[in-house]
């Protein structure tokens, strides 16, 4: 009998929390330097998640190890919902099999609440390689196993690990050569110290309109408004060649339901309004809402793909 009562002040008090949720700000850290990509999605979201909200969305940036710090840092927190993470691709889909050791379980430790951008990418090639389209591209590295590279903005990231998927899906050989950042790779590959490369449409959509760079094929699932002429891979005869960059919105595994319904519901309204959707078009981005269970199968398929091709390649990142 008083267990019976403890749970149902238990629950009463949860109730109560969650129907005065927010009475306060919220924190949302982002898992990378102010100025950045990350940072300008998670800033335009968290004004428009605040106003959902009710209350302002602070922004906190916690930059380390590929966004896993600024993830890690949301996971530990009080599940409360006053602190949320802006959680990269990286951190979660990635860095589990590229790490020997992970400060927190995606699946565990964190409460998916929503996808929120997906930033398209394209495969780009310089004009000494004297291909025009991605089947020629693959011709061209058949016909000359390991004679043909491409950049990328470091080992482990996205933009080499979407190489090693087309690598693997159209069996070619390809070189990787990885920088320091998506400038420098992006500065060699327009002066042809590197051949192509897998890059967000953002970074490299002013030297492709210039006619400096040939877009061959975006890796998403579909055609990018920007590059509307240029076909995606799944229409090339390659659908698992999908290697959109993404970030998400997470919490503390164990903050209370109705709480995460009430971020959710704001998240929702924030990300289908008409002002945060230009905001994101301006940088490239696709606003990309979901139900915490469809990020929880999405979150799955990503770990499954990029499982699958660092196991492959026998890539481990040096903590």
């Amino acid at each position: 009998m008083r267990k019976t009562i403890f749970l149902l002040l238990l629950l009463a008090s949860s109730l109560s929390f969650a129907q005065g949720y927010p009475s306060k700000p919220v924190r949302l850290i982002v898992g990378f330097p102010p100025g950045g990509p990350a940072d300008i999605f998670g800033r335009a979201f968290a004004q428009a998640l605040g106003t959902s909200l009710g209350q302002p969305v602070i922004v906190e940036n916690k930059a380390g190890v590929g966004g896993v710090l600024g993830t890690d840092a949301a996971a530990k927190a009080a599940p409360d919902g006053y602190t949320l993470a802006f959680n990269n691709q990286g951190s979660v889909a990635m860095a589990p099999f590229a790490f020997a050791s992970m400060p927190f379980d995606p699946k565990k430790d964190l409460a998916l609440i929503t996808v929120v951008v997906k930033v398209p990418e394209v495969v780009v090639a310089h004009p000494s390689l004297s291909v025009s389209t991605l089947a020629e591209l693959l011709a061209a590295a058949k016909a000359k196993p390991g004679k043909i590279n491409y950049g990328s903005a470091g080992a482990g990231g996205i933009t080499h690990l979407a190489g090693e998927l087309l690598k693997a899906e159209a069996q070619v050989d390809l070189v990787h050569v990885p920088y320091k950042g998506a400038a420098p790779a992006v500065t060699d590959l327009l002066g042809g110290q590197v051949q192509m490369g897998i890059f967000d449409v953002p970074v490299v959509l002013p030297h492709v309109k210039s006619g400096k760079l040939k877009a061959l094929a975006v890796t998403t699932a579909q055609r990018v408004p920007t590059l509307p002429e240029v076909p995606t891979t799944a229409e090339l005869g390659y659908p698992k060649v999908i290697s959109d960059n993404w970030y998400g919105l997470v919490g503390p595994a164990g903050t209370p339901p109705e709480v995460i319904k009430r971020i959710h519901a704001a998240a929702m309204a924030a990300l289908r309004s008409t002002a945060l959707g230009e905001q994101f078009a301006k940088v490239g981005g696709i606003p990309s809402p979901t139900t915490p269970q469809e990020y929880t199968a999405f979150l799955a398929s990503e770990q499954a793909k990029w499982g699958r091709i660092i196991k492959a390649i026998g890539f481990k990142e040096q903590q």
